[in-house]
């Protein structure tokens, strides 16, 4: 007679755990302590719930390696986890469609007579009246050069790991966490010399919304790769199990395709006709 409690399918049934608990109030605490530091209220609120919200990622993600080593990541269990990687960009692309949608809407419809503020504000046309714009010959287009370029090394990461070339993924992984660093960096410069700000201005809004938040995944993607390099040199990886650095992966993919739509509709063509700032 089999045990009561014998296995006898593929899935995880996972431990009581105190992380969503955790992360919820925390996410809770750091909402609230936003919506105070907004409000000119102390911002110290707000950081402690961050502290949990950070503390909570880096523990449940534990959690869920410490599960793989112990074999509960089967094929389907897998397979249900590159279901949530692929959920999970998916609503990342709806966020940034609300950011284009913004831009678009703005930029197609400057002079729209029932918007008449906004039409009073870029006196009709875009880029704005007044609003000196980015060379997108400079600055944009070496950091699109970069994040292509970090798009090639993350994949050659890939493979290496597929072939077993353990040198390989972690060169391919310190080169493209040095190209994201590098790709922050000349956006930080590009933001401190921009010539139009965020405020008193929907071109300055639109642009540092979508950018910015562009810039904040690249930033994301990079701690995400710097932890599948570190596990790498644990030896974590293996050539049939590494769906942790296939997801860093696809992420990485996915906030390149995201500034290539970028660098085209607000560089190159959002800026058509404008005066560049500086000549």
């Amino acid at each position: 007679m089999a045990e009561a409690h014998t296995k006898n399918h593929d899935y995880h049934i996972i431990d009581p755990s105190p992380w969503p608990f955790i992360g919820s109030v925390s996410a809770f605490v750091m909402a609230v302590g936003a919506i105070t530091y907004f409000h000119d209220g102390p911002i110290w609120f707000m950081l402690i719930g961050l502290l949990g919200v950070l503390y909570t990622m880096m523990g449940w993600w534990g959690d869920v390696i410490k599960e793989s080593h112990e074999g509960h990541h089967t094929p389907v269990v897998q397979l249900h986890l590159r279901y949530g990687m692929i959920m999970f960009i998916a609503s990342e692309v709806m966020f940034f469609v609300a950011w284009f949608w913004a831009y678009f809407d703005a930029s197609l419809f400057a002079g729209e007579v029932q918007q008449y503020a906004r039409a009073e504000f870029t006196g009709g046309q875009w880029p704005p009246v007044g609003i000196e714009v980015i060379d997108a010959w400079h600055l944009p287009l070496f950091n699109t050069l970069l994040l292509l370029t970090s798009g090639t090394t993350v994949t050659w990461a890939h493979h290496a790991l597929i072939e077993g070339d353990r040198d390989g993924l972690k060169w391919g992984l310190v080169l493209t966490v040095i190209l994201g660093s590098i790709f922050t960096g000349v956006q930080i410069y590009e933001y401190a010399e921009a010539p139009f700000a965020f405020k008193e201005s929907i071109y300055g809004a639109t642009f540092f919304m979508a950018t910015g938040f562009h810039g904040f995944h690249v930033f994301v993607g990079t701690i995400f790769l710097i932890v599948c390099l570190v596990r790498a040199y644990k030896g974590d990886f293996t050539q049939d199990k590494h769906f942790g650095f296939e997801a860093a992966a696809w992420y990485w993919h996915f906030v390149d395709v995201v500034w290539l739509f970028l660098f085209v509709s607000i560089y190159l063509w959002g800026n058509a006709g404008g005066v560049v700032a500086g000549h």
